[in-house]
């Protein structure tokens, strides 16, 4: 965010990048016209913003290994239809939509002021969107980043393999005395339950100790016979900017094997977006707005409201509504309003560019 502060005596403290534009004449109030982008030292030009939609798709990514015993699964553990090969798997587990700002360069306007304009504090986001005038802007609300969780750490399944077993001649018989060993565990969990162990132990803070560690070891030598199963959470984000309605516009394409895949790529299953303008804003008098170009003051906007719907072949997967600024109108608030005789604080919605907040302190 960069914030413009104007100082009568030294100029402009911190200003944007410098663009070469003609000077305006300065009249005795506020001014804002359409104009090209840059500042001087007696105002600056600003943007108001338009209206994206930040589409984050949440991707579970499952990845299968097959153990070293994995054919002698259902000789030795009566598993069935494991596999022998590797493979991965992908599958949308969540979609989610938020608007977001963007700066609408068909929207630029100049502001300047004079000694008798108390409009000297401008606030702007880092791409030129006018954010508040006299006030502190407020941040745009986001969702947070998203953080996988961590993964555990992996368990060799041989740490729990007996010499025996180890000194095997061959797979066969190494699966035969791996599997003998995760039935024997199984029985001394039974034991343990059912209370009839030689050996119980004396409270149940170290019978659960005992019934974790049976467990594990089970899981892990299983797994030599079942393979193992590693799922992973991913995030992708894109963004679009939507500026009329449209019925079916493509979005991405999604493969169960490959994930997300190019837009022209086949393999994978569209998804498309139709976004819909609610029409909750009239339109704009064409009359009124040549009236409000004749007149002093800062423009805001008055957004409409559309709806964006993300589908697919099987139907509608996720509906929101948002605010939408390109789909709405432009007006003038009064230059009046920033005169000498109270300052006046405005705070603007950063996406949508309405007006959230405006106050007036009362005269001295």
């Amino acid at each position: 965010m960069k914030t413009i502060i104007f100082n009568k005596v030294t100029g402009w403290v911190k200003v944007l990048p410098l663009y070469l534009f003609t000077l305006l004449p300065l009249n005795a109030q506020t001014v804002t016209t359409p104009y090209q982008p840059g500042v001087t030292s007696e105002g600056a030009v600003y943007f108001l913003p338009k209206t994206a939609i930040r589409i984050t798709v949440q991707i579970e990514k499952t990845t299968y290994t097959p153990g070293d015993f994995c054919k002698y699964a259902d000789r030795y553990l009566r598993l069935k239809d494991v596999s022998g090969e590797p493979s991965i798997a992908y599958r949308i587990i969540g979609i989610r939509q938020e608007a977001v700002s963007r700066a609408d360069t068909n929207k630029r306007f100049a502001v300047k002021f004079d000694p008798k304009s108390v409009a000297a504090n401008i606030a702007l986001s880092d791409d030129g969107v006018l954010l508040a005038i006299n006030a502190t802007p407020k941040p745009a609300a986001l969702e947070p980043p998203f953080k996988p969780a961590p993964r555990p750490e992996p368990v060799n399944p041989r740490q729990y393999m007996s010499e025996e077993i180890l000194a095997a001649g061959s797979t066969a018989k190494m699966a035969e005395l791996t599997a003998q060993d995760i039935y024997e565990i199984r029985e001394s969990r039974n034991l343990l339950v059912r209370g009839q162990a030689d050996n119980m132990p004396k409270d149940g803070a170290q019978l659960q100790l005992m019934l974790n560690q049976l467990d594990m070891q089970d899981r892990s030598l299983t797994s030599l016979f079942a393979g193992t199963t590693q799922k992973d959470t991913l995030e992708k984000s894109m963004t679009i900017v939507p500026n009329k309605e449209s019925k079916q516009s493509l979005l991405f394409r999604f493969s169960k094997k490959l994930g997300l895949v190019d837009d022209d790529d086949l393999a994978g299953v569209p998804y498309y977006i139709m976004i819909a303008d609610l029409h909750a804003v009239p339109v704009a008098d064409p009359d009124e707005k040549k009236k409000q170009k004749q007149e002093d003051g800062v423009y805001v906007n008055v957004p409409g409201k559309m709806k964006a719907s993300i589908y697919n072949a099987d139907g509608v997967i996720v509906t929101n509504e948002f605010p939408a600024a390109q789909f709405g109108n432009v007006e003038l608030l009064s230059g009046a309003l920033f005169n000498k005789r109270y300052t006046t604080h405005l705070w603007l919605n950063p996406v949508s560019g309405a007006i959230d907040r405006l106050e007036a302190d009362q005269p001295k």
